[in-house]
């Protein structure tokens, strides 16, 4: 929403998370299983680290805590000029790539650690360590670095571009001959100087186990008529410093009913067109901006709502930083304000301008996006003035998802989640407001953005043992696949099963099943003749958890 035309790719699980996650994926499947991870602060399985023309330091006092990475040691990598240089590992059992195939690890690189000029880039090789020279079958992936932060590299076997040094070699996911894993800053074949950092280092397998928000944290339904809650809301009036709202808007935000206010269980924020002075300023529209009083970090957001029209009128339904430095602005006039707009993050979960009529845009405003909107995704709802429709957020810890009705129309998932990309690791709070750009309708007397609810929900507190029967093993093969592939999957009990293909924006190419099924070992075959090749995602959702995995689908 405050979309400042302006100049101008994580928070990762936790390594503790890890070690659940492994814990849990190791009972239901011991077979298909192998730990590897390390953390330096002895919580790992990894005891083979070796610098190749370099020097190491496994036990190192983290220099940069900050960011998404304040643990107290990392992994010391200093590269003085090897031409070679890496650092690695080897692992007792060999990679299965076909199981697993996703490595992630966290890595600072500060600009004053580096001499030359070759390209700020991190690559993973897997190498086959018991041959006389392990890179002549490597296989590859490199990914581009941002100095001076600290940043989640992601590898990912399957999907990612690779390069495997013998050419006649076949795709890593179809070898089982790797066990050996290093990691090379800046490139080889150079005599340049590169000092960085390592840490968290997570071998998994490639697999979306997205949190269940099942659980209603906090709501609005607007069932007393009259004046808003001011329990859970509160009227932001207050001018910014040039008198005038942001983006050239031309109204006056007031607290007076007659611009919001509930009735038979729906709340109106009223668009009006009267005369109106404020603050020393005179203006000719009139409206409402709510902040919610209650702010949350990841979960599902739901809001019902009918939407105003007319060229000019600008309704939105939004989020900012709980930290957002703006004076008169709830959270900050209760001291919480620390930071400025974009770094504080902006989630804008539904926006609709009159002069393109039941289009409906989400969008995400970061230090890396902003102002010019490039991470954005829309769709068009034909009814959107006329009738209620839900407009959802997910917000996942990896990933923002939108959706209308359950159609979903964008996903923002960084391959690169830090401080410029991803400043989604605090809380944010609800916004609703209701705009009007200099060129309204000059028919345009009075509309509504009117809400029928709000709710928030996370994850409700599973025990361990709850959350162990909930997961479940979940496959397809082959994959990567030509005209067909099963998918398996093992049910703890009898529940019900809704399993889908659908294409990477989450449009549902075919619906596998869909009803009540019996514990045990399931396996579904899946017709893959008519679909055109590429990467399809597989969906397989009981009333407790949602698992989604990727397939490659060639012809």
């Amino acid at each position: 929403m405050r979309n400042i035309v302006a100049k101008k790719d994580s928070t990762p699980r936790s390594i503790w998370w890890a070690l659940k996650f492994f814990f849990f994926i190791g009972i239901l499947n011991p077979a298909q299983s192998q730990d590897v991870f390390d953390d330096f602060e002895g919580n790992g399985t990894i005891s083979t680290w070796f610098g190749d023309d370099c020097n190491i330091n496994t036990s190192f006092s983290n220099p940069f805590s900050q960011g998404i990475n304040t643990s107290a040691t990392v992994l010391e990598y200093s590269d003085e000029g090897g031409q070679f240089a890496n650092v690695r590992f080897d692992v007792d059992n060999n990679f299965d790539l076909s199981v697993k195939n996703v490595f992630k690890v966290k890595v600072f690189v500060p600009s004053n650690g580096l001499t030359g000029s070759e390209p700020n880039q991190i690559s993973l090789k897997l190498q086959n360590g018991t041959l006389s020279e392990p890179w002549s079958t490597q296989s590859e992936i490199i990914k581009p670095l941002v100095l001076d932060e600290w940043q989640t590299v992601s590898f990912d076997f399957l999907n990612d571009n690779y390069l495997n040094l013998d050419g006649s070699s076949p795709p890593p996911t179809q070898r089982t001959d790797f066990n050996r894993v290093l990691f090379q800053i800046n490139g080889e074949n150079n005599t340049s100087h590169v000092r960085a950092f390592l840490d968290d280092i997570i071998y998994e397998e490639n697999m979306e186990v997205n949190p269940i928000y099942d659980m209603l944290v906090w709501s609005d339904e607007f069932e007393e008529d009259g004046a808003v809650d001011p329990a859970k809301w509160f009227h932001q009036t207050k001018l910014p410093t040039e008198g005038s709202w942001f983006n050239g808007e031309i109204q006056h935000y007031t607290d007076r009913i007659e611009n919001s206010y509930v009735e038979n269980g729906i709340l109106h924020i009223a668009g009006k067109r009267e005369t109106f002075t404020d603050q020393g300023f005179t203006k000719q529209f009139t409206s409402a901006r709510l902040n919610s009083k209650f702010a949350f970090q990841n979960g599902r957001v739901e809001v019902r709502a009918r939407l105003p029209q007319g060229v000019g009128t600008w309704p939105a339904i939004w989020t900012l930083g709980k930290n957002i430095d703006e004076n008169g602005g709830y959270w900050d006039n209760e001291g919480f304000g620390t930071t400025g707009w974009p770094a504080c993050g902006e989630i804008d979960i539904m926006e609709h301008w009159g002069d393109n009529q039941n289009f409906v845009q989400s969008a995400m405003h970061t230090p890396s996006s902003f102002g010019g909107t490039i991470n954005k995704g829309g769709q068009v709802i034909p009814t959107a003035s006329s009738e209620f429709h839900t407009y959802t957020l997910e917000w996942f810890p990896d990933k923002m998802v939108f959706s209308v009705d359950g159609v979903r129309h964008y996903t923002y998932e960084p391959e690169v989640r830090n401080a410029e990309t991803w400043p989604f690791d605090a809380e944010q709070y609800i916004l609703l407001n209701f705009a009007f750009l200099p060129h309204i309708d000059p028919n345009f007397v009075e509309d509504y953005l009117e809400i029928d609810y709000i709710r928030i929900y996370q994850s409700s507190p599973l025990s361990a043992s709850e959350k162990v029967q909930n997961q479940f093993e979940f496959n397809a093969y082959p994959n990567p696949a030509i005209d067909q592939s099963i998918i398996t999957y093992t049910l703890q009990n009898a529940v019900h099963v809704k399993l889908t293909l659908h294409d990477m924006e989450g449009k549902v190419i075919r619906t596998l099943v869909d009803g009540n099924q019996q514990s045990g070992k399931h396996e579904v075959p899946m017709n893959l003749e008519n679909v055109s090749a590429g990467l399809y995602l597989y969906t397989l959702k009981t009333p407790n958890q949602s698992v989604t995995k990727k397939i490659l689908v060639q012809h």
